[in-house]
């Protein structure tokens, strides 16, 4: 009796990890209960457990104990905060994330309210634990066990952790789940797939190794692309002069041969009627936190309507989510590439040569740059990134003086900041703005509870209308900026542009379908968005192509007649040739003939539209050399290499 009760520990363990794997699946991302991924989580769970019952047979049975309750204590830590960023962002956090979680911490309220929330969740995963401490000692002997059956255990962890990766190959390299764990990064399917202990081992593996998601099969090598021959109106490309057959020759490095062969490869986009068209103007760029088409309302947010409907309307612009929220959102939008997963990428940019964003291309051209945010200064290492992209940056403990609230607000920060730039020189100003931060509460958000009054009447539940009353605030700041800009007479003479960060994750989704009026599908509709781009006394135009956040930079520079390489970015200029392809992080993808959900496998086109096996893969190929190369651009500094 007393042998079995040595042994009894270690499917308690097991049992546990699994039971919280379930619980934070079953709340979160979902996932099958008997299913190949099932019989994975099982296995790794079981490889965990008997790693931390080989820890906690090696002293006497006070110690052992304690290092069991640390195990369970520690593994319903990590799930609970797990399941709590989630609630809160929609997304799991990295463990780089982890290690910089000092800014994070500035959103405790939010965190407070998400554990109130999932609380019945929290107290399950801490059950195991509560269970060991009370009735463990009748139940468990946790005594020292010999070393010949130490080896038993390590056969025992090894053989689980073999059967795991055994059944991950059986699925072959076409499988989500193979990608998964040898290719790709996906936080929120990969816990679905894999579990959150095979996610996070792997998420620490590749952050210590400096691991780069890659794709199968194989990149060909492509010749490099070569103009056609000269017509009677010779064709002008947005190109820069590389030469990278000189590259070629002078680089001993092979990832960097391979970007040079590759980027050599990328047809640049022709310049066309709209290259130019508003060369010289002043530009103003915003990042608005939260913002969504759903906030836009005549009624209620009507300067956002009134340049929606005066400037571009686009009808099939997305903001996907990449990983790291805020800051992944925004480097796309100012960057136009895709963000390395599991790092913060903007933070990571700050060493690098970024010679293609806005404030060093206008800064070059002997434009006024400045960068604002109306937060932390430091928040996602802002005060590293934003100089470096060229700005005098201000954000709150950095020179922006604003009176203190939760979230603060972005008509106080237009007021207080709009006197620094506007006057008879040339001016490019960036926003990063912060009133329509989650929680959309009337209670627990400042920006919320200052408009109140305006959506009181509503016929939306009290988080639609709360998110409603934080966008009123950012309604309220470009009102002011358009004021200030017609009464300086150069409204005419000024180019806005305005993205969101991400779609408003904080909001549920019930909220948000009864702002769109109709059920959002999630795998692509959720992550639909609007892109505005207005100047005053424009002909309205209408974009209906698939397009995205990364289509921002390429069509600005092209626009604005800037000189820069469309080669070397990963979206595309909306009003060139190039065809449309908006990336989503998992791999899937939607162009002008259809979605690819690469997850499922599964391609949905339109009525009448039919397209075989060779253009998914063709076109699936693409998106993930897209992904390939741009963490390869962060992690070689490789504009430095091109475009010194």
């Amino acid at each position: 009796m007393r042998g079995y009760k040595n042994w009894l520990l270690l499917p308690y363990l097991a049992l546990s990890f699994i039971g919280m794997e379930g619980v934070l699946r079953g709340f979160t991302v979902g996932g099958g209960v008997f299913s190949a991924d099932q019989a994975i989580i099982a296995l790794f769970a079981l490889a965990l457990a008997a790693a931390c019952f080989l820890v906690c047979s090696l002293f006497g049975p006070r110690v052992n104990r304690i290092l069991a309750a640390f195990c369970l204590g520690g593994g319903a830590v990590i799930f609970a905060s797990q399941l709590v960023y989630y609630s809160i962002f929609t997304t799991f956090y990295s463990i780089y994330s982890a290690g910089n979680a000092g800014g994070i911490l500035q959103f405790w309220r939010e965190a407070l309210t998400a554990v109130g929330k999932n609380s019945p969740q929290v107290l399950l995963l801490f059950l195991p634990l509560a269970l060991l401490l009370a009735a463990g000692k009748r139940f468990m002997s946790f005594a020292k066990i010999r070393w010949d059956l130490r080896f038993v255990l390590g056969a025992l962890l090894i053989i689980s952790q073999i059967g795991g990766i055994a059944v991950v190959q059986a699925g072959q390299p076409q499988s989500s789940t193979y990608a998964l764990y040898y290719e790709k990064s996906g936080p929120a399917i990969s816990v679905q797939k894999l579990g959150l202990i095979t996610t996070m081992r792997l998420d620490g593996q590749r952050l210590l190794t400096g691991w780069t998601p890659h794709f199968t099969p194989p990149a060909q090598e492509q010749p490099a692309w070569t103009p056609p021959p000269p017509e009677k109106t010779p064709v002008e490309y947005n190109a820069l002069k590389i030469d990278f057959d000189q590259l070629l020759a002078g680089e001993k490095d092979e990832t960097v041969k391979d970007m040079h062969r590759y980027f050599a490869s990328i047809p640049p986009s022709e310049k066309n009627d709209f290259t130019g068209k508003y060369q010289g103007y002043n530009l103003i760029l915003i990042t608005a936190e939260g913002f969504s088409h759903l906030a836009v309302r005549e009624d209620v947010t009507p300067t956002l309507y009134r340049l929606m409907k005066e400037g571009y309307t686009f009808t099939d612009f997305y903001t996907p989510i990449w990983g790291v929220s805020t800051s992944d959102g925004e480097y796309v939008a100012c960057t136009g590439l895709i963000p390395k997963h599991g790092v913060w990428s903007f933070k990571r940019s700050a060493k690098n040569a970024l010679p293609l964003v806005m404030g060093n291309q206008l800064r070059t051209l002997g434009y006024q740059t400045v960068a604002y945010h109306n937060h932390s200064y430091k928040y996602y290492g802002r005060d590293l990134s934003h100089p470096n992209m060229g700005y005098t940056y201000k954000g709150i403990g950095n020179g922006l003086e604003m009176t203190k609230s939760w979230p603060r607000s972005d008509l106080e920060m237009m007021e207080k900041t709009i006197p620094e730039y506007i006057g008879q020189h040339q001016f490019h100003a960036y926003y990063m703005t912060v009133s329509g931060h989650l929680n959309y509460s009337f209670s627990g958000n400042e920006m919320a509870a200052k408009n109140k009054k305006l959506v009181q009447d509503l016929p939306f539940s009290e988080p639609a209308r709360a998110y409603l009353a934080t966008q009123i605030e950012l309604d309220r700041a470009l009102e002011y900026l358009v004021q200030k800009l017609e009464e300086a007479g150069i409204a005419e003479r000024t180019l806005i542009a305005i993205s969101a960060d991400h779609y408003p994750y904080g909001l549920e989704r019930s909220a948000q379908e009864e702002l769109a009026g109709e059920e959002i599908e999630e795998t692509f509709d959720l992550y639909r968005n609007a892109f505005i781009l207005w100047t005053k006394g424009m002909e309205p135009l209408t974009i209906d192509e698939p397009c995205s956040s990364l289509d921002i930079i390429p069509t600005l520079s092209n626009l604005l007649g800037l000189p820069y390489d469309s080669r070397l970015l990963m979206g595309r200029d909306i009003h060139s040739s190039a065809r449309p392809l908006v990336v989503f992080a998992d791999g899937s993808f939607i162009s002008e003939r259809g979605r690819y959900n690469a997850i499922t496998g599964k391609f949905f086109s339109p009525p009448g539209i039919r397209v075989g096996q060779d253009y998914i893969d063709s076109v699936a190929g693409a998106v993930t050399r897209k992904i390939y190369y741009s963490a390869l651009v962060l992690d070689k500094d490789y504009y430095a290499k091109v475009l010194p």
